[in-house]
């Protein structure tokens, strides 16, 4: 696989700048609404959600804003890798190249977006008054597993899309769903002990709490917390692959 990206590395970079250029075309701020976009989404969440949830969670904004980083990042990635196999149809129907080289590029892209609003996301939390330990660098591990984990999303959502594309419809109905399961705005502790432990089947909420903890609890998730994260990720990376593998030439008759 990398060697097959590092062969058709111009290429690879081709498609990531032109995603860029798609996406802001015709745009007066451009690249600003990257930061723009999830900020304001975290304003409108703040000023609703604050009254209702907020009273007894402390540094609520930052406890926000961790859930709708970590969400868009999801979102972003997932969605737009959803349409990459039929929006590059014209590429790879005539020329021989992988296809996941398209979801890469498009997930590199919000990733990029994903980078920015992180800064943006440490200058919220100083101004909290939080205090930047060296267990901020266990950030790496949850942006890693997410990365890995998009990437297995985004190749079994684009592998659907091209033989059912009603999954777009159906995806839009599920990512609203997970989002109110995902805990972003309201806390958990006020349910019992097994409803909690259900909120661990959802893979973002994961990669959410973990930020949390880290960042608002200054503590190090447990090691058994970090399998659970690293096991879904294989899943979703091992499928997506299996299903790439699988129907590689199939595609190419439905495209």
């Amino acid at each position: 696989m990398f060697q097959k990206l590092i062969r058709h590395r111009f290429l690879f970079e081709e498609l990531v700048k032109r995603d860029f250029k798609k996406k802001y075309k015709r745009t007066i701020l451009g690249m600003a609404w990257s930061v723009l976009s999830p900020l304001l989404q975290l304003l409108v969440m703040t000023l609703v959600f604050t009254r209702f949830f907020g009273r007894n969670t402390p540094h609520y904004m930052i406890y926000i804003f961790c859930g709708n980083l970590i969400f868009t990042f999801f979102s972003d990635a997932t969605k737009g890798g959803m349409g990459t196999i039929m929006g590059n149809a014209g590429i790879f129907t005539k020329v021989n190249v992988p296809k996941y080289l398209f979801l890469l590029s498009r997930n590199v892209q919000a990733l990029i977006n994903f980078g920015l609003i992180l800064v943006v996301f440490f200058v919220f939390v100083a101004f909290d008054g939080l205090a930047f330990t060296w267990k901020f660098l266990c950030l790496l591990y949850p942006i890693g597993c997410l990365i890995l984990f998009n990437i297995g999303v985004g190749m079994i959502l684009s592998a659907l899309f091209v033989f059912f594309r009603d999954i777009q419809y159906l995806y839009d109905v599920f990512t609203m769903l997970l989002m109110y399961m995902s805990a972003i705005f309201y806390n958990i502790d006020s349910y019992g002990e097994t409803a909690q432990k259900l909120f661990l089947l959802n893979p973002v909420y994961l990669f959410i709490r973990y930020f949390r903890k880290i960042v608002i609890e200054a503590t190090v998730p447990t090691v058994w917390f970090h399998l659970l994260m690293l096991a879904d990720v294989a899943i979703a990376l091992g499928l997506g692959c299996f299903m790439y593998k699988k129907y590689n030439t199939r595609f190419l008759y439905y495209v």
